[in-house]
């Protein structure tokens, strides 16, 4: 059983910041325009089970909090939100910098292994700070304490999950269309700019809303 309200209201919200770009996007974009879209799945496939991972641990984690410390939640969770205020006002004023290099990627890239690309899928997810910010940040509130945190927790990341491979796909098949706009300092700008404002916005939610 899950609060159909708060499923309706977190899906707009992880698409946001799921659709934002960072380390995982960025992966599959590089890839998606090295190495193809359909070798690139398998390095979806390893990031979309770290990814289920740091959701489940940063669920668990968190939920301890809230039940002994309600107060010391409500803390973390205006710094969580402030966090992500900080990215994307440093994403605003980054000034056409963006961790995007296509033209930088090496041959050996395309010749990586099924099982070397799902690993670097997996590290990246797991070992990316903000992932962990994130999901800290974001599931708590969407979680009915009133209902079994099991069934919750599964429906919320099966969300994220569809969520999450959507918009790896998105990145990697756009990455060819995308690589000339991305050359140029102008298109990176507006990138950073349209990035920025969205993790602002999300940032705001998170730390004003109940």
């Amino acid at each position: 059983m899950f609060n159909a309200t708060l499923l309706a209201a977190f899906i707009p919200t992880f698409m946001l910041v799921s659709f934002t770009p960072g380390l995982c996007m960025t992966l599959a974009l590089t890839l998606g325009l090295t190495i193809g879209v359909r070798q690139t799945l398998w390095m979806m496939f390893g990031e979309l089970v770290g990814v289920g991972l740091v959701a489940v641990s940063a669920v668990m984690g968190i939920s301890a909090i809230m039940t002994a410390a309600p107060m010391l939640f409500i803390i973390f969770k205006l710094a969580g939100g402030c966090y992500l205020a900080y990215l994307g006002i440093q994403m605003w004023r980054s000034h056409g910098r963006v961790s995007i290099d296509a033209d930088t990627e090496t041959a050996d890239a395309k010749t990586l292994a099924k099982s070397g690309l799902i690993l670097q899928g997996f590290v990246t997810a797991v070992a990316n700070p903000k992932g962990w910010a994130f999901f800290m940040v974001l599931l708590p509130p969407f979680i009915d304490g009133s209902l079994p945190l099991v069934a919750q927790l599964m429906a919320l990341i099966g969300i994220i999950l569809i969520i999450e491979f959507i918009a790896l796909l998105i990145y990697a098949t756009g990455g060819r269309t995308l690589k000339a706009w991305l050359q140029t300092p102008s298109g990176i700008r507006k990138l950073n700019k349209i990035s920025g404002g969205l993790l602002v916005t999300v940032g705001a939610w998170l730390a004003l809303g109940q």
